[in-house]
């Protein structure tokens, strides 16, 4: 599959392919510009560096994981801060401070009953507090990367050991289903597992969205919370070509090497609106929109106010505005384009 994809992008086609279990997949696109975005102003002023995760919930607060302190901070929609679990910061008026043994979080979540899920990868473990910041479970997981609340109290976990992609723990911290499978890329199963490792995300419908940062053609792949696959969207428009190039070179030659693989992400973040279903990714400071058909509808290129690039390392998308964060830098606020405001096209 991945050699016809590449064999018509030499070849300046657009192709597209439909495999079991798999609605729609993206053809190779030429016609859509990559346009300018321009932050409006930089938000949660008071973060210092060490950006993880940002999270919405369904009461429309915003949840920002700082790593390794001071961890998870909790946000009214309009930026006002509520409440911080975790190591102390600042105080600020009003703010509820609940102490929490978060040894370095690297993935947190948010589920429809305000519960907050954190993947504590320096703890191996995946830390449940309630919306009133109590911790009410610890469960044992190696090197936990990502995670999504699903519903009904289950979170889906990516590690970077297990034997598939996602394991689903229910609301006693039980593993009641694994799913997903390594893609096989390399003849070493070690260097294909973490070329498989992934981001994940959810949205309203149930949906749950695996992303292979590390594939050198950027892919999501869309479960059900059973496991049961749906669409794929995999990026091959020709301007990804060189780097798609630069990284399978790359994996050939660490294939060769008898020592732990060590790749660069292609794909930095991953976001769905999840009120439409509408995919969102981030290849470092590149910003792509995908319907929830898996069409891509627009690229955009990410700058702050100053007019500096902005690479993200987790990106917020609502009906308001597109928050885009950068571990070292902080999180921006843009109009969304496709509501409201100008874009001028890149020359």
């Amino acid at each position: 599959m991945r050699i016809y994809l590449l064999l018509c992008l030499l070849a300046g086609l657009s192709c597209s392919l439909i495999g079991p279990g798999l609605a729609a997949q993206e053809p190779v696109q030429l016609d859509i510009e990559s346009q300018e975005l321009t932050a409006g102003r930089k938000v949660f002023t008071e973060l210092g560096p060490g950006l993880r995760a940002m999270r919405e919930g369904s009461d429309g607060r915003i949840y920002l994981l700082v790593s390794p302190q001071p961890g998870v901070l909790e946000y009214e929609a309009n930026f006002k801060p509520v409440m911080q679990i975790g190591a102390a910061l600042s105080a600020y008026a009003g703010v509820k401070t609940r102490p929490a043994a978060i040894v370095f979080g690297e993935d947190c979540d948010v589920d429809v009953d305000g519960n907050i899920y954190v993947a504590d990868r320096g703890a191996n473990a995946i830390l449940v507090f309630s919306k009133e910041g109590t911790q009410l479970r610890s469960i044992p997981v190696t090197a936990p990367t990502s995670l999504a609340a699903i519903g009904e109290g289950e979170v889906a976990v990516a590690t970077l050991h297990e034997s598939h992609l996602v394991t689903v723990f229910d609301k006693n911290g039980r593993d009641v289903r694994e799913f997903g499978d390594p893609e096989p890329i390399s003849d070493r199963d070690d260097l294909n597992r973490y070329l498989s490792a992934g981001l994940l995300a959810t949205d309203a419908q149930g949906h749950l969205y695996y992303a292979f940062p590390f594939m050198p053609e950027p892919t999501i792949r869309q479960y059900d919370r059973f496991g049961f696959s749906g669409q794929e969207i995999q990026y091959t428009s020709i301007d990804i070509l060189q780097v798609s190039q630069a990284a399978r070179k790359e994996i050939a030659r660490q294939e060769k090497r008898r020592e732990p693989p060590y790749l660069k992400r292609n794909l930095t973040a991953l976001t769905t609106d999840r009120v439409s279903g509408e995919v969102w990714i981030a290849l470092h400071n590149k910003l792509m929109h995908f319907d929830k058909n898996g069409n891509r509808s627009a690229t955009y290129i990410l700058f702050t106010p100053e007019g500096g690039r902005l690479e993200a390392t987790s990106i917020l998308v609502n009906p308001q505005h597109i928050l885009v964060g950068n571990e070292a830098l902080g999180v921006y606020e843009f109009v969304r384009p496709d509501k409201a405001g100008k874009i001028k096209t890149e020359k």
